[in-house]
């Protein structure tokens, strides 16, 4: 097995490829919104620049923030699993779903907001890998309103051979490819849209700019996991640092007790 140096949830290349290739984008959201391609109309990239954090020392956060048919999706990739993805998606709806309000404008015009998240983990405890979640009332199930929408796709979590006739499983099997012999199992099931996402990941991943970002932000994750292991033993030497000073006072008070008998 040869394993892939650069897979599709590696988010300098996810985001390089996908607002390069913004119709590979557009195929992958309808799949994953379950929607059809066609009935795509109004469809816009809204951050295609890789921000410029990515290109000095500190690590940020990439997503794609898009304009589909009114409604603003956000696509997300997390690869590790840091015991708060939950909360962080539901900030980040919250932060798109406020963000859209412009000055004057009335609480009814605020667009449907989706927040879409390809987990390279499992996060719920079901045999599902798509989870969605809407704003509900607990008892009726009527829905508070129709602007909620979040989408959760946990990788590990596919059957482990997909069909040609299946677009999402096979666009998350690229996401979820760890070797060249997957990528080609892929290519060989004669796909046309994943032969196309297969070429430009090639061509992506061969440029100088992406090897320099990604250099870069690998440098980025370093400094900042140095930077809180730094932090951390800081903060553990403090407290034994307090320890030891209470046992020495400790000790102190007993021996003078042991005098006075």
């Amino acid at each position: 097995m040869t394993k892939l140096k650069y897979t599709f949830t590696n988010d300098i290349l996810f985001k390089i490829l996908f607002t390069q290739y913004q119709d590979l984008l557009k195929r992958l959201v309808a799949e994953l919104l379950s929607i059809p391609y066609e009935s795509i109309g109004e469809f816009v990239v809204n951050n295609s620049e890789i921000p410029p954090d990515v290109k000095g020392e500190k690590f940020c956060r990439l997503d794609i923030n898009m304009t589909v048919n009114g409604q603003r999706v956000d696509l997300e990739i997390q690869v590790e699993d840091e015991k708060d993805y939950p909360e962080r998606s539901l900030y980040y709806w919250a932060r798109e779903f406020s963000a859209a309000l412009g000055e004057s404008e009335e609480y009814i015009n605020l667009p449907r907001t989706i927040i879409i998240s390809i987990l390279a983990f499992k996060q719920f405890d079901c045999e599902e890998f798509h989870s969605e979640f809407h704003a509900l009332e607990v008892t009726r199930h009527t829905p508070l309103t129709d602007k909620f929408c979040m989408h959760y796709f946990e990788l590990p979590k596919l059957p482990k051979s997909v069909t040609k006739d299946d677009g999402l499983k096979l666009w998350l099997a690229l996401f979820n490819a760890q070797t060249e012999e997957e990528l080609k199992q892929i290519e060989a099931l004669e796909v046309p849209i994943m032969k196309e996402a297969i070429v430009a990941y090639r061509h992506v991943t061969a440029t100088d700019e992406f090897k320099e970002l990604e250099r870069l932000r690998s440098r980025a994750r370093h400094n900042e996991a140095s930077a809180l292991g730094h932090a951390r033993r800081e903060e553990r030497e403090k407290w034994q640092g307090v320890l030891a000073e209470k046992d020495a006072k400790i000790a102190e008070l007993l021996a003078r007790l042991g005098e006075k008998e």
